[in-house]
């Protein structure tokens, strides 16, 4: 019984280890990704800003405190267009990883969404044909790894997402598509990734 126990907790180890350095890759491109667009972001913000303010002064003259509003109003909706934009980016860099990179981070949203092991796998046509066998051979040997019957198969659906995973059982479905993913997190890192663009 000893043994048995080892066995089973070495295994669950190896899973939490494996999706812990999961998170910790995704955590990485995210934060790549959030550097790159920090960039990007301040020097449109600055150009915009300048137009903005040049605009606001003429105003001002014009409208006095009432264009003050309008410029705060504008640059709020600059901020969060940007913010938007950043969010889109990063959906569509997730969707455009390289293999090597994308089929694990699928294969780990894979088994973390199945609760049985036996669930349909529905992607994108794309990723159907370019990684859906190798994603769902990676997520049932994680499943195998926790204990968990590895049976995930690819769904002869397709869906239309940029790219991710749907998981099916019966009529419950776990949606692991990459908008979802990054909307799921927006409200939670929202404020950050402003923060970090217009800092």
């Amino acid at each position: 019984m000893n043994g048995i126990e080892k066995i089973s907790g070495r295994l669950v180890a190896d899973a939490e280890a494996e999706i812990a350095a999961l998170n910790a890759d995704t955590k990485a491109r995210c934060d790549e990704i959030t550097a790159e667009y920090q960039r990007k972001a301040q020097e449109e913000y600055q150009s915009r800003l300048a137009e903005g303010v040049k605009a606001a002064e003429t105003r001002l003259q014009r409208l006095g405190s009432a264009a003050e509003m309008e410029a705060k109003k504008s640059i709020l909706a600059f901020k969060q267009e940007m913010v938007a934009k950043a969010f889109d980016d990063a959906a569509a860099k997730l969707a455009q990883l390289p293999k090597e990179q994308y089929v694990p981070f699928l294969a780990g949203q894979a088994a973390a969404a199945a609760a049985t092991g036996s669930e349909e796998l529905i992607f994108n046509a794309r990723d159907k044909a370019a990684v859906g066998d190798e994603v769902a051979k990676s997520a049932n040997a994680l499943l195998e790894k926790k204990g968990i019957p590895g049976a995930l198969k690819v769904s002869a659906e397709t869906r239309e997402i940029s790219g991710g995973v749907i998981v099916r059982q019966g009529n419950i479905e776990v949606n692991c598509a990459v908008e979802t993913l990054v909307s799921l997190r927006r409200s939670e890192l929202a404020s950050q990734v402003a923060e970090i663009l217009f800092a």
